[in-house]
């Protein structure tokens, strides 16, 4: 969605907006706080005075519930919702303004949906009970709070555009509605089902550039409201069961490691620290930054977290040394494409998570294929890079060599508590991430003493956005996904799958399912393409003797590639953004580095070694 149209800051936002953002900042924040100190003392409880808390569990799940439609709201309210944009941009002002305003309108009508339907629902469920004895409803209400501060925000952005923009994209929506209810009034045997009305919403919704959560929320209520049958707290319902979950939890404490990393120097002394052992060499800025990529994502687990983290300090520095800043982005992308499957890799995380496959498995299988493709992303950025002196490139001031080797020493201590608590088993990855982020916020924080207590609080809020703007996607692919479900979707595409590949063999399934995640790669954030696709297609790939830690590697790798290819791709716009460069300069470098990622990708699927060999060394 557009930000709002020029048009001079109203009292109404001063009034109005500008606390409520406050408000949904702070309480998201502590929410995120309080999921974190949550979880800690469930662990400690239970391992050290052996009396766990049962109500634990469901607290954490209906925090994270709040935090994901709150932080999402505060994301919505910040124009940080991503889409599509490739297509409205070709157009003219005028209609691109159009459009922008018909955008937001729809999603004005699905906040208040996702509002309406979450408050029906939190009332149907009243006095019924948690697990541990909680009332059920406190889980849906928050649901209902976020989405009414969605509904706000979403409304700010509305009229702060042109009457007349807005008032031509709302008769456009009204025509369209008034077609479709027309076509059934005078011809109801010739009337599509609510199936193609669906896909037809989904494919006008992304090429008019809405942010993709939107696009998969409001595809779904497009078809719970031509169907008829399905009442529209089921919508809210699945999209709260997307989220209600302890292992998604994983995803806001890696998301505010990634933060956290930054704000106390951690990010900035790592990053110097390689420069000094490689920079000089033959190409050593792009080296630099691929090796950056590979030590980040195994920390944070947060792409675009991982992206800002590193290219906010390299991409300058191609630029003060007369290299291009658009090959420097494109490698920036391509290693976070590399980065994938490095754990703890949020992708990996929800994979796991929505198609019963090992995390600690997905986790150990990533590696050996991640640092494949890291070695052909080094040799071409030897190959195709300059000399340069440091100076040229850095003009920071040099970081004492003890405090360089105290943020080496302070990220060997993280990296041993993530890979060392998925080896023992010791605990689960919820509990892993929080022992990060505690770790992070303290050790870090007293290492290099640049956390003060406003910066801690601001890492909170960004982590609490960032994070929720990901669990609202995840919610809306979980509505999409059961609307599927319904429809049969699912197991007719298995059953294609299954008949091509019991003609051909194996190899045209797995052919087909890379074409597939790439494509959704590209048009569907992530989390989307795989919480639709992985349920679907893991299954099948098992009956074909295709084991699900090779497989979900594989879909999780052509997922990236489809997530930062050009023009589309989605990760490939947030890498601009923070690069600074239009996307038109990097697509040339870019296709470039993502035919090599490719043929890595064939490599791996077709060597299933690559993956098993270090899972199945250590025992999973």
């Amino acid at each position: 969605m557009a930000s709002a149209a020029p048009r001079s800051e109203t009292v109404l936002h001063r009034v109005l907006i500008r606390p409520l953002l406050w408000t949904v900042d702070a309480v998201a924040a502590l929410l995120l706080a309080a999921d974190l100190v949550v979880v800690l003392l469930s662990v400690f409880y239970r391992f050290v005075l052996d009396a766990p808390l049962e109500w634990a569990d469901d607290v954490a799940r209906g925090l994270m519930v709040a935090l994901s439609f709150l932080g999402a709201a505060g994301a919505l309210a910040r124009s940080e919702n991503v889409g599509v944009a490739f297509f409205v941009d070709k157009l003219p002002p005028g209609a691109r303004r159009v459009v922008d305003a018909a955008v937001t309108l729809i999603v004005v009508i699905t906040a208040g949906s996702i509002a309406l339907h979450a408050f029906q629902l939190g009332q149907q469920t009243t006095g019924q009970l948690t697990g541990s004895g909680l009332p059920l409803e406190l889980s849906f209400y928050p649901m209902a709070v976020g989405g009414l501060c969605m509904t706000v925000f979403a409304l700010d952005v509305l009229f702060r555009q042109r009457f007349a923009d807005i008032a031509l994209g709302a008769l456009g929506l009204a025509v369209l509605a008034g077609l479709w209810y027309g076509w059934g009034e005078l011809s109801p045997d010739t009337l599509p089902d609510s199936g193609p009305l669906m896909l037809a919403v989904f494919v006008l919704c992304l090429l008019a550039g809405m942010p993709i959560g939107f696009v998969l929320a409001f595809s779904a209520l497009a078809f719970v409201w031509v169907d008829g049958s399905i009442p529209g707290v089921i919508f809210a319902q699945q999209m709260a069961r997307g989220i209600d979950n302890f292992v998604l939890l994983a995803i806001p404490f890696f998301i505010l490691i990634g933060y956290l990393m930054e704000a106390n120097g951690m990010s900035v002394r790592l990053i110097e620290a390689l420069e000094r052992m490689v920079g000089r060499m033959r190409g050593g800025l792009n080296v630099v930054m691929v090796l950056s990529m590979v030590v980040f994502s195994g920390i944070s687990g947060s792409k675009m977290a991982d992206v800002a983290a590193v290219g906010s300090v390299l991409i300058p520095a191609a630029r003060r040394s007369n290299q291009n800043p658009g090959n420097a982005v494109a490698l920036l992308a391509a290693s976070a494409v590399m980065a994938e499957t490095i754990p703890p890799c949020i992708n990996l995380i929800i994979l796991g998570f929505v198609a019963n496959i090992s995390i600690g498995g997905l986790f150990m299988a990533g590696l050996v294929p991640a640092g494949l493709m890291a070695l052909v992303l080094i040799a071409a950025a030897v190959a195709f890079g300059s000399r340069v002196t440091l100076a040229e490139w850095d003009a920071r001031p040099r970081t004492p060599m003890s405090q360089l080797w105290g943020g080496i020493a302070v990220t060997v201590g993280l990296l041993v508590i993530i890979f060392g608590g998925f080896k023992s088993g010791f605990a689960t990855a919820t509990e892993i991430s929080s022992f990060g982020a505690l770790y992070a916020l303290v050790v870090g924080g007293l290492v290099f003493r640049e956390l003060s207590p406003g910066a801690a609080a601001h890492t909170f809020i960004q982590s609490a956005t960032r994070s929720g703007l990901v669990l609202f996607i995840v919610a809306a692919a979980q509505a999409m996904a059961f609307v599927l479900t319904l429809q049969q979707i699912p197991h007719a595409l298995a059953e294609v799958m299954v008949s091509l590949s019991q003609t051909s063999g194996s190899w045209l399934f797995l052919i087909c399912s890379i074409g597939i995640l790439i494509f959704m790669g590209s048009v569907l954030e992530g989390a989307a393409a795989l919480i639709i696709f992985g349920p679907l297609l893991v299954p099948v790939a098992a009956q074909l003797g295709i084991p699900p830690l090779h497989y979900g590697v594989v879909l999780v790798i052509a997922m990236g590639i489809g997530l930062f290819a050009p023009p589309l791709g989605l990760g490939l716009y947030g890498a601009c953004l923070i690069g600074g460069v239009p996307i038109e300069v990097t697509v040339k470098p870019m296709l470039r580095y993502l035919g090599l990622l490719f043929l890595c990708l064939l490599v791996i699927a077709f060597v299933p070694a690559i993956t098993l060999w270090l899972p199945h060394a250590l025992g999973y």
